[in-house]
């Protein structure tokens, strides 16, 4: 099993910036990618960013230029810059860590609440 666990949401005024952390723990040794999915009021959960243990990224379309996506192996924790904040950020943040092998598994946090208001 693997243990994930968020922090850093709240709220932020649009334009600005918020940086969510997700440490992993557990059994992550075989962890090939871990990314952040976001899920607002009456949407479905959607992709936000991923990055393997390569360090290769994936972003939303919505996102590319304004979120960064890191991670500190040495920590076990993956990192959410998020720049230029608009509302339509507002949602609950997911940290998600995925398991290919001997097959596809999927572990979640408990999600954290970014809220992009004035």
């Amino acid at each position: 099993q693997v243990q994930l666990v968020e922090s850093g949401g709240g709220l932020v005024q649009p334009g600005g910036s918020l940086r969510v952390s997700c440490a992993a723990s557990g059994s992550i040794s075989n962890i090939n990618a871990m990314g952040w999915y976001r899920q607002a009021p009456g949407k479905q959960r959607e992709l936000v960013a991923t990055i393997t243990t390569s360090g290769s990224t994936n972003y939303a379309d919505s996102v590319k230029g304004r979120f960064t996506i890191s991670r500190d192996n040495a920590k076990n924790t993956v990192y959410l810059q998020m720049n230029s904040l608009k509302p339509e950020d507002t949602a609950v943040y997911y940290c998600n860590a995925k398991k290919t092998w001997p097959r596809i598994v999927n572990y979640w946090g408990q999600g954290t609440q970014v809220t992009v208001s004035s």
